[in-house]
């Protein structure tokens, strides 16, 4: 990120940055899980633990449109409470122990709260066509643009 602070990329955005560490961590200790669970809870924790990172990408290649970007903030934010679910769904399990998913439901937390700044700040984030708008393309081969347009 730029000294100013401000973000040039989706990448440096603190929640995209903890959404992938959520995501990684999910990632190890669904490993453990029984055989019998790779297409069912296995599948659904880490597609919707990576599905974070990935709403929150969107998000921001839709920040020109508000709504579009706190729409598809929102979808990170279910898309995170799914994982929560899913976590409790292991340790009823004993797949997972209480302690090891409430580090990862702190983390789930945690993003869910810079989610929910960046949607009460999304003015902060849209809205800025100068900087979004890409250099207008030069539509005729000569200098002269034509005068005859039969």
């Amino acid at each position: 990120m730029e000294k100013s602070g401000y973000a040039e990329s989706f990448r440096d955005l603190l929640a995209y940055q903890k959404a992938r560490e959520l995501a990684r961590e999910v990632f190890e200790v669904s490993k453990r899980f029984p055989k019998e669970e790779m297409y069912a809870l296995t599948d659904q924790i880490r597609r919707s633990s990576r599905s974070v990172g990935a709403q929150i990408a969107e998000a921001w290649a839709k920040r020109r449109y508000e709504k579009h970007f706190v729409s598809k903030l929102t979808d990170a934010d279910g898309e995170q409470q799914e994982t929560q679910h899913w976590l409790e769904t292991a340790v009823d399990c004993h797949y997972l122990s209480q302690a090891e998913a409430q580090q990862l439901l702190n983390k789930c937390a945690r993003v869910g709260r810079l989610l929910g700044g960046m949607m009460a700040k999304s003015h902060l984030f849209c809205g800025q066509p100068n900087l979004l708008r890409e250099s207008q393309p030069d539509y005729f081969t000569n200098d002269d643009p034509p005068t005859d347009y039969r």
